[in-house]
């Protein structure tokens, strides 16, 4: 597989080495040249010299070869006009990473739901590690064919049956706000709910067409993991 990354923080870094480790092509997109030359003397990767928030630099990357796109610069307001790009360039998936989470919501509002805020992510796994639980446990609890998907909802939905998930596919969790939902047949959506779904491995490019980011008409998203007429149903990905 291929990724692309805009920007050479620590964060992109580790996850760049990370990476090559394990037999995956990775490019780094950079503007200073001396920090190219710099990592270049330790990253077995390849650069792009240039603005990563520019379409003619990211079309460089290679789009239609690239498998995700992660925005990890410094700047919030970078990232988020990157990811944008990389999406209306075709990357199959767009990472967004923001250091101020009120910049969140936004990102939900644009499409961008593939949004890390490492801060809140880190210090909230250490708050979780301080009362005795491991959340990254949960990660090797989904095991063999299972996936989780995730999505954001443009519209409501009288109960989850509506959202026409497949027979295999269950609506686990609900975000709305800050707020958790465990979801039964009456659950009444509202528009702005993040649905968290697991479901077989299988279904997953299909409910990426139906809810992933950019995807209009009333097809319900998920947030995580990865028809019918209608208006902006929903934004979401795969974990």
């Amino acid at each position: 597989m291929r990724a692309v990354f805009v920007g050479t923080p620590t964060l992109a870094i580790v996850a760049a080495e990370t990476l090559r480790g394990r037999g995956h092509d990775v490019v780094m997109v950079e503007q200073d040249k001396a920090r190219i030359e710099e990592l270049s003397e330790r990253l077995d990767v390849g650069f792009l010299h240039g603005d990563g928030t520019r379409p003619d630099v990211l079309a460089d990357a290679d789009p239609g070869n690239s498998d995700c796109l992660f925005c990890l610069t410094n700047n919030d307001q970078a990232n988020i006009i990157a990811s944008l790009v990389g999406r209306s360039l075709g990357f199959k998936r767009v990472v967004t990473g923001i250091k101020n989470a009120d910049f969140d919501r936004i990102c939900i509002e644009l499409g961008l739901t593939d949004t890390i805020v490492p801060a809140v992510a880190i210090g909230r796994y250490l708050a979780d590690m301080f009362e005795g639980q491991d959340m990254l446990e949960l990660s090797a609890m989904v095991k063999g064919d299972a996936r989780v998907f995730s999505f954001t909802i443009r519209e409501a939905f009288a109960s989850p049956a509506e959202l026409q998930l497949p027979d295999d596919a269950r609506p686990f969790c609900v975000y709305r706000g800050d707020e958790l939902l465990l979801p039964d047949a009456d659950t009444r959506l509202a528009s702005g709910d993040e649905i968290l779904v697991i479901t077989h491995r299988r279904h997953l490019e299909m409910l990426q067409e139906r809810f992933g980011p950019g995807v209009r008409g009333r097809k319900p998203p998920l947030r995580g993991e990865s028809g019918a007429a209608g208006e902006d149903a929903g934004e979401g990905g795969s974990h």
